[in-house]
């Protein structure tokens, strides 16, 4: 690229839209590991950003994601999205054969994690905002000749991810065999694929007013998992916010979200930082592998004494004196329950309590037991 890359996109601009009249270069200005990106004002006073693909991969990414946002385009004018997308209105070719797109310059400000909180607001906007993505129909998705997975398809493509990564040899031990295990667990692999976004982070999401305004930068949808689009919230967001956060998702779904959502998110918020090694080792950048390495390194600290993913401990705490007067009455003090019923209970309600003792050899009473999912590691962003 020319040596003001800023000046030469503008120049851009002008050949992708005829009769565009660029006066000035304005924000944003900034470079990602795929695109450059160039705002540009034009002599009537209106907004535009200059997108442009830094390598092969990247350009066929935006050329796949501009078939897409036509059609999310028109989901948004009949109201199937509650948030806006860029609406591609030309293209210029790069010397490269490689093509950059321009659209008008998109409202909102990006997301700060740090801002969500409990209750209405940012948190439930965006619940409500990754729950419209995977309401929207799988049938766009392939109609933009994007890739479409069901979930069997989906988890053997994620053991070859993490087969590509172990071949590198820089993923620790303890690393590997903890993904293997969760993955090789099909138990956690039943879930409905829906239509995802496969990048939601914190700068692809807008925000003006307290709720969530554009979603940007789709190249990566697919239908596949929904907790991948999740698993970036579970493993930044405030703790605090994750109950509102998914309130308002499973509120905006039409079914129930699937009982290991959660467990899945998890895994593919670890996974992220194989992803970026295997992101640096592809395109040769000595600076992303190593950094790679060290969040890595981090991250295998910071699980080493975490339970499996998709593990449930099951937590007993003393219960209140059993009633005198229900002894002996049928699903109280009196009736014995195996340690069996008590392990195949059904874990979604949180804590479920058991009357009677779990061996009635040892002289118990009355037991609660809390199933919960244990607690999401924070992995270093790859970003």
């Amino acid at each position: 690229m020319a040596r003001n890359p800023s000046l030469q996109l503008a120049a851009l601009a002008t050949v992708a839209i005829p009769g565009l009249d660029v006066v000035a270069t304005r924000a944003p200005q900034r470079t990602t590991a795929d695109y450059r990106y160039c705002g540009v004002l034009d002599d009537a006073g209106r907004h535009w950003v200059v997108q442009a693909p830094l390598h092969a991969s990247a350009a066929i990414a935006l050329d796949a994601e501009s078939g897409l946002l036509r059609q999310l385009v028109t989901a948004v004018r009949d109201g199937s999205l509650p948030f806006d997308v860029a609406d591609p209105a030309g293209f210029a070719a790069l010397p490269e054969g490689w093509r950059v797109m321009v659209y008008r310059e998109l409202q909102g400000r990006e997301l700060d994690l740090d801002s969500l909180r409990p209750g209405p607001g940012p948190t439930a906007s965006l619940g409500r905002a990754v729950a419209a993505i995977h309401e929207l129909r799988g049938t766009l998705i392939a109609d933009a000749g994007l890739p479409v997975y069901d979930a069997a398809s989906y988890r053997s493509r994620r053991l070859a991810e993490v087969d590509d990564a172990a071949r590198t040899g820089k993923v620790p031990p303890a690393l590997l065999a903890r993904w293997e295990r969760a993955l090789e667990d099909i138990s956690l692999w039943r879930f409905r694929a829906t239509p995802v976004h496969g990048d939601l982070a914190a700068e692809n999401v807008l925000l003006a007013n307290g709720q969530v305004v554009t979603v940007v930068n789709w190249s990566n949808a697919h239908v596949g998992d929904p907790a991948e689009d999740l698993a970036w919230l579970y493993a930044a967001a405030p703790e605090e916010s994750l109950d509102t956060l998914e309130e308002s998702y499973a509120m905006g779904r039409s079914e129930p979200p699937d009982p290991h959502l959660v467990s899945r998110a998890q895994l593919y918020s670890e996974l992220a930082v194989a992803r970026w090694l295997m992101h640096g080792v592809r395109l040769d950048v000595p600076d992303i592998v190593a950094d790679a390495e060290s969040m890595l390194t981090a991250l295998a600290l910071q699980v080493e004494d975490s339970d499996p993913i998709g593990h449930v401990r099951p937590v007993v705490q003393p219960a209140p004196e059993p009633d005198p007067v229900s002894a002996g009455t049928p699903g109280t003090s009196g009736t014995p329950v195996s340690a069996a019923t008590a392990a195949t209970a059904d874990t979604a309600g949180g804590t479920w309590e058991v009357h009677g003792s779990l061996d009635p050899d040892d002289g118990g009473e009355v037991v609660a037991v809390d199933f919960g999912t244990a607690g999401t590691p924070t992995p270093p962003s790859p970003a």
